[in-house]
C-alpha cells in the first residue's frame, strides 16, 4: 500500500518536472526573440520574460526535479530488486542524461536572466526535443520492461528522433516562408 502511494507521488512529480522542462525551454525561445526586437519592445518582453521563466523555474521546474527523484529513490528503496532488472538500470541511465539536461537548462536560464544569449531560438527549437526523446524511452522502459526488446527500442528512439528533425526543418521553413 505504502509503495503505490511513493509511486503515484514519483509519477505526478516526474510529470510536472517534464511539464516544467518543455515550458522553460519554450520561454527561452521567447527571450532570445525578444533579446532582437527594437526597443522598448525588447525591455517590455524581456523583463515579462525573466519573471515567467524564473518563476517557472523556482517554484515549479526545480522542486518537482528534487521530489520526482526523492520519491524515485524511495520507491527503488522499496523494492531494490528494480536494479537488478535490466530495463531499471538502462531507465536511470536515462534519467542520469535527464538531470545533465536539466542542468544545462539552469546554466541557460541563469545567462539569460543576466542578458547574456548564447544560443539561436532555432537550437532552443532542437534542444527542447532532448527532454522528448528522453520521454519516450523512460515511458517504454517502464510500461514494456523485461518485454522490451533493446535492439527495436534502439532503432524506434532513433527513427523518432529522425522524424523529430525532419519535422524541426519543415517547421522552420515553413516559419521562414512567413516571414518573407
Amino acid at each position: 500500500m505504502e509503495y503505490d502511494y511513493i509511486k503515484s507521488l514519483h509519477l505526478i512529480f516526474v510529470i510536472t518536472w517534464f511539464a516544467g522542462l518543455f515550458y522553460i525551454v519554450r520561454l527561452f525561445v521567447y527571450q532570445i526573440e525578444a533579446f532582437h526586437k527594437p526597443p522598448p519592445e525588447k525591455e517590455i518582453l524581456g523583463k515579462q520574460f525573466k519573471i515567467m521563466a524564473k518563476r517557472l523555474w523556482t517554484i515549479i521546474t526545480w522542486p518537482s526535479m528534487i521530489l520526482a527523484l526523492g520519491f524515485g529513490i524511495w520507491v527503488v528503496a522499496l523494492r531494490p530488486f528494480y536494479l537488478t532488472d535490466a530495463w531499471m538500470q538502462v531507465k536511470l541511465v536515462f534519467v542520469f542524461l535527464l538531470i545533465i539536461y536539466h542542468f544545462k537548462c539552469h546554466t541557460i536560464f541563469k545567462q539569460l536572466q543576466k542578458d547574456i544569449v548564447k544560443h539561436s531560438s532555432n537550437f532552443m527549437r532542437l534542444f527542447n526535443e532532448g527532454a522528448t526523446i528522453i520521454l519516450f524511452a523512460v515511458v517504454f522502459l517502464v510500461i514494456l520492461k523485461n518485454a522490451v526488446n533493446w535492439i527495436y527500442g534502439t532503432m524506434g528512439i532513433i527513427v523518432f528522433s529522425v522524424l523529430i528533425m525532419l519535422g524541426y526543418r519543415m517547421y522552420k521553413r515553413i516559419r521562414q516562408k512567413n516571414d518573407e
